[in-house]
């Protein structure tokens, strides 16, 4: 039932941002990753087309998208996230930088939610 609630929800964003005149596509997005156990944080860039580790994540950035109109506001990207040596995805969809609680990563350890789209960037970590 909570994940109906969600998809309608992420629905119903995505439909808002189909709404505002275009929406450009990063080169990469900013992901914030933090180690609960630790409780270390990690600001991460990733390209679009590659994958990075966090952890025991793979973080693999498909598509990022923003508002052209606002640049620096709100920003979509589309993640695939397994663990390290295995195929199936535990997250694959949309996360939105302005709702990360919408459409989260549940893992037990590791929190991952999305900043901004990125131009012209390059992976760091």
């Amino acid at each position: 039932m909570l994940r109906a609630i969600l998809t309608i929800g992420l629905i119903a964003a995505a439909g808002l941002v189909h709404a505002q005149e275009t929406t450009g596509n990063g080169d990469a997005a900013v992901l914030r990753g933090l180690d609960r156990v630790n409780g270390m944080v990690n600001d991460i860039t990733v390209p679009v087309g590659t994958t990075v580790q966090l952890g025991t994540l793979n973080l693999t950035l498909d598509e990022c998208r923003y508002p052209t109109d606002n640049p620096s506001g709100d920003a979509f990207a589309h993640l695939s996230i397994t663990e390290v040596d295995e195929v199936t995805p535990i997250f694959k969809g949309w996360m939105i930088a302005s709702s990360p609680a919408l459409n989260a990563l549940e893992h037990s350890r590791y929190d991952v939610w999305v900043l901004r789209c990125a131009i012209n960037a390059t992976s760091s970590q």
